[in-house]
């Protein structure tokens, strides 16, 4: 009997999805709930899992096609799968060791090897897999990426090469979405620095009892976010959008947190922020950076925000200009810290500064509100003690 692989609904406002890759080939056999293909939308990569055991029997897209929600995408001819993993298992007699061989062309693979062998050029029948079974894991494709086997099979000196990669779907919603920030806001950036003496001084004194207590290290994020909470209480407009006609005010802080993926950057959100603790805070970022490096975000993490924070200085940039993530109407953009002479009481002193750089929505935002948002980020930095005082 034949069975439909439909495609799942993949989310709020989303409809379509390109086929990145099958992960089962027509004839082989299937588990219910194994995923059989790696679709990618705007927002990450999903897997579309077998309905029921079976066989594969058809594929009825091709990888780069584009796939309606609801749509039919396989076809399996049922009862003829392997059986149940569980069952299997039990049955299973032990079997001696083998060394690990080359993973197989079409054996499962995870989003984010998936994505990195799009951005490598690396075949994947070239590559030995250290992960269960043979397969591939993402560090074996940066690894064949970068082996000195790669390197001598460059070309000669001189020669003059090109390479066409196709953009993935999350890339180029990356650069749509850019893009139209860029044409429908009336955008500036208004600049400031921090003086994080207190913050640092802060983390080196509490960081072994809080990883103690809370089983995850105290980082500058949480301070951060604290920060932003309590400049957008004083300074409504930054947490704000505009709909048609109407500004929409909220007394709620969603804030997107900026992280890269193997596909390019995605912003999860952190729901209700401002009333999450400093332990709240970094244990749900450090679980946002592990699986959007792992591929394994879920789409409603990625929708919805009203502000975002962006953190460039982890890869080292003095200053820079962050681009809106519409609808929102503010960015902050976090930089690197560097010691700075500065004067202080009269006297000129080393501190660790960090540039913060506002961008908003000038329709919304006038200037004076966000100079005041980032003065006020500036006096809670500077005397975390207002955190906790919510001053």
């Amino acid at each position: 009997m034949a069975i439909d692989v439909v495609i799942p609904a993949l989310g709020e406002s989303i409809t379509e999805a390109t086929v990145g890759e099958w992960l089962k080939k027509p004839g082989e056999a299937v588990n219910a709930d194994e995923p059989i293909v790696s679709l990618e939308t705007d927002k990450v990569a999903v897997e579309v899992p077998a309905p029921s055991a079976g066989v594969l029997s058809e594929q009825l897209a091709a990888v780069g096609d584009t796939v309606n929600v609801g749509a039919v995408i396989a076809r399996l001819e049922a009862g003829k799968g392997a059986a149940p993993a569980k069952a299997a298992a039990k049955s299973a007699e032990p079997a001696p060791a083998k060394a690990a061989a080359p993973a197989p062309s079409g054996a499962k693979q995870s989003p984010a090897v998936t994505v990195a062998l799009a951005e490598t050029g690396v075949d994947a029948a070239s590559v030995q897999g250290t992960g269960k079974d043979g397969r591939l894991t993402k560090g074996d494709v940066r690894s064949a990426a970068t082996a000195p086997a790669a390197a001598a099979s460059a070309p000669a000196a001189g020669t003059r090469q090109e390479e066409r990669v196709r953009m993935t779907r999350l890339r180029q919603t990356i650069a749509r979405r850019l893009k139209e920030a860029q044409n429908t806001a009336a955008m500036l950036t208004t600049f400031n620095d921090v003086d994080m003496t207190a913050v640092m001084e802060a983390r080196d004194r509490y960081k072994d009892m809080f990883e103690k207590k809370h089983g995850v290290r105290l980082g500058f994020m949480s301070f951060f976010t604290k920060a932003c909470c309590l400049a957008l209480k004083d300074v409504p407009s930054v947490n704000a959008a505009i709909e048609g006609d109407e500004i929409v005010y909220r007394n709620y802080a969603d804030i997107g947190v900026a992280v890269s993926s193997p596909g390019g950057l995605v912003v999860p959100i952190l729901r209700n922020a401002d009333a999450l603790s400093f332990a709240e805070t970094e244990k749900a970022i450090g679980d946002f950076g592990r699986r959007a490096r792992d591929g394994q975000l879920k789409i409603d993490e990625l929708q919805g925000g009203t502000f975002t924070i962006s953190n460039g200085g982890v890869f080292g940039s003095l200053l820079s200009t962050p681009i809106l993530n519409p609808p929102q109407s503010g960015v902050l953009g976090m930089h690197r810290i560097e010691e700075r002479p500065v004067v202080r009481d009269g006297q000129i002193v080393v501190r660790p500064m960090m540039y913060l750089a506002l961008s908003y929505d000038h329709r919304l935002i006038d200037g004076r509100e966000a100079v005041t948002f980032l003065v006020r980020v500036k006096e809670a930095l500077e005397d975390p003690t207002r955190l906790v005082l919510d001053l």
